[in-house]
């Protein structure tokens, strides 16, 4: 088994604590058969409430599944508790114009654990939260589909967005 992490980066203004929200959250990858290359065309999602016992008794796993072409049986994990946020550390970075020690760095996201097969894309969709670096203002529904996502803090009278979210896979 293989570890690999998926690193976020992103240019935030006036927000802080990026992150995915509740164990239900969908993380959307493109996966390679290790042992084919065979890359399917459709994004693939896992989840944290999701377990599928492996063959053999050998635990479980958030996705099982054999591969189309070479009918090898390949498996991913999340790691929760590598699960971390993308952050401004503190309010008085944001207040001096300086950058956020996370702010356009890559920062390793999420861990996951591979049998056979290989995280190689990362698609950001809904279910990211945040919160005002200045105000603690919540927003539970931050959609990152487009790459980008704005709002409005009314406690501080700013704009807030989260911008040219890329991201990249590095063996852990």
């Amino acid at each position: 088994m293989v570890k690999f992490g998926l690193q976020f980066k992103a240019t935030l203004e006036n927000v802080t604590n990026v992150r995915p929200l509740g164990e239900d959250f969908r993380w959307f990858l493109k996966l390679k058969c290790g042992n084919c290359g065979e890359i399917p065309d459709k994004w693939q999602y896992v989840t944290l409430v999701e377990s599928v016992p492996l063959k053999g008794g050998r635990g479980s796993a958030s996705m099982v599944q054999k591969c189309k072409l070479c009918a090898r049986e390949n498996s991913i994990d999340i790691l929760k508790e590598t699960i971390t946020s993308y952050n401004t550390p503190c309010v008085s970075l944001c207040i001096s114009g300086m950058k956020a020690a996370d702010n356009e760095t890559f920062k390793t996201m999420v861990q996951f654990e591979c049998r056979g097969m290989e995280p190689i894309d990362f698609q950001p969709q809904a279910g990211f939260a945040a919160e005002g670096a200045e105000s603690g203002t919540q927003f539970p529904e931050v959609n990152l589909l487009e790459k980008d996502w704005t709002d409005y803090d009314e406690k501080v009278k700013e704009s807030v967005g989260i911008y040219e979210v890329t991201s990249k896979f590095i063996k852990c």
